[in-house]
């Protein structure tokens, strides 16, 4: 079955640029017509999705975000990446990797998340 694994920086000090890549193993992040998403859940709340890339490679984002977020890809290795900057404390949490089925309107793989903390 399809697979993501997160690898994310762990800490990171406020005002630098987290970085989470997701790899992606058992299919193809070109195949139509998912799209892979990106998600974290802060201490206390709920998930919250804060961006995608299409397998187009067409990006979207949070609005509340989108002036901090990019995204890339690397279709020989499989694996996309996403860019969040100038990260404050409110950063800190629990980052996923998830792919979102556009049809059945549900994210059907999940990785394991990565915990990101943004402290001094």
């Amino acid at each position: 079955q399809v697979q993501l694994q997160e690898s994310g920086p762990g800490l990171v000090k406020p005002s630098q640029t987290l970085s989470l890549t997701c790899i992606v193993s058992r299919t193809s992040l070109t195949t139509r017509y998912y799209y892979w998403s990106c998600i974290r859940k802060p201490p206390g709340k709920g998930l919250a999705w804060f961006g995608h890339i299409a397998y187009n490679g067409n990006p979207n984002y949070s609005p509340s975000l989108r002036s901090r977020t990019s995204t890339s890809r690397d279709t020989t290795k499989n694996q996309f990446t996403l860019q969040l900057s100038s990260v404050t404390p409110e950063d800190t949490g629990v980052y996923y990797c998830a792919r979102d089925d556009p049809v059945d309107l549900q994210y059907d793989y999940w990785g394991q998340g990565t915990q990101v903390t943004v402290s001094s």
